[in-house]
């Protein structure tokens, strides 16, 4: 075998230090042997002030437990070892210098890690491979934030942040057919702003904004994780009650309608209250389908409607031997 010159010995030496990527040759014993120009310009740490000494010394926020049991794997399988920033977005917290994707503070890494086999075959040795995967990694997760959001938006109400009528009608139908398979209680609300059109002929449509708003923030805040409240139209809302009866559904509706016959808005300048009517409508043998469900719960708002509004009205469901005539 052909040995190296010093020319070739230059030229490899030159090599690894304008390379772009880490090299790290680690001992048995953890100790850098090896630390090329992209490990000194991203430290910041000269190869002769970290050369034999322990890396883990050097810096001891490595992950060093899991950092070995990956060295001691590839060595003992003598293959190599990857991790993806997807796994772990760094193994040396190095700043960021990408000028695309400046707003990350620090450098994602993909990890290589390979086995280095001796003249006589031992395998004592081991080098890291760090690739800078910044610009791929902040491309990816925006990507997937930005499809998140859009995930979000498609199923939320621009207005007031709850679910739109599509979105909420699918959660309808499951509860109504989770019911229907376990024969659960559930309970809808259905519920109105009353007189909103003189709200807006009022004051305009950006205290009626303010007033749906204010009424959607109420509906986040007064029921359950395991309710879900949506917007069903204009000033209509609905919201489903799960494991709720038709008694206690009529007091988490009286509470809530109290709540707003007692609050003042205050939007653009102005003061001013607003009542609510509310339909409910208890999940039984008597409803078939889920829009049948909606339908007999609307009809209980228009009876709250009709009655003199700002009231709570309970949908009358046929009695069971009524249903079998």
């Amino acid at each position: 075998m052909k040995k190296l010159d010093m020319h070739d010995i230059h030229f490899l030496v030159d090599m690894l230090g304008s390379v772009d990527m880490g090299l790290v040759i680690l001992d048995s014993d953890f100790r850098v042997q090896l630390w090329n120009g992209f490990m000194e310009n991203h430290s910041g740490i000269t190869w002769n002030t970290v050369r034999d000494n322990n890396l883990f010394e050097l810096f001891p926020d490595l992950p060093q437990k899991w950092l070995t049991q990956k060295i001691d794997t590839a060595i003992t399988l003598n293959t190599r070892a990857f991790t993806s920033w997807r796994l772990r977005p760094y193994l040396f917290r190095f700043a960021n210098s990408r000028p695309i994707t400046g707003t990350t503070s620090y450098m994602y890494q993909n990890v290589t890690i390979t086995p280095l086999s001796e003249y006589d075959g031992s395998r004592n040795r081991v080098c890291l491979m760090i690739y800078d995967v910044t610009d791929v990694a902040s491309s990816r997760l925006a990507l997937e934030a930005a499809n998140q959001q859009l995930a979000q938006l498609s199923v939320t109400d621009n207005l007031t942040g709850l679910l739109n009528r599509g979105a909420w009608e699918i959660k309808l139908n499951e509860e109504f057919a989770r019911c229907k398979r376990y024969t659960k209680h559930s309970s809808l609300l259905m519920l109105d702003i009353d007189h909103f059109k003189r709200v807006n002929d009022q004051y305009g449509h950006p205290v009626g904004d303010d007033v749906i708003r204010h009424l959607a923030e109420l509906l986040r805040t007064c029921f359950r994780s395991t309710d879900f409240p949506g917007r069903y139209g204009g000033e209509e809302f609905a919201v489903v009650l799960p494991e709720t009866d038709a008694e206690a559904a009529r007091i988490i509706a009286e509470r809530l309608r109290q709540t707003i016959a007692d609050t003042v808005v205050e939007s653009h300048g102005h003061q001013l209250s607003y009542s609510v009517s509310i339909g409910i409508a208890c999940l039984d043998s008597s409803i078939a389908t889920a829009s049948q469900w909606i339908k007999t719960a609307d009809q209980a708002l228009y009876d709250a409607k009709n009655g003199g509004r700002n009231q709570v009205c309970v949908a009358t469901l046929p009695a069971p031997a009524d249903i079998a005539k």
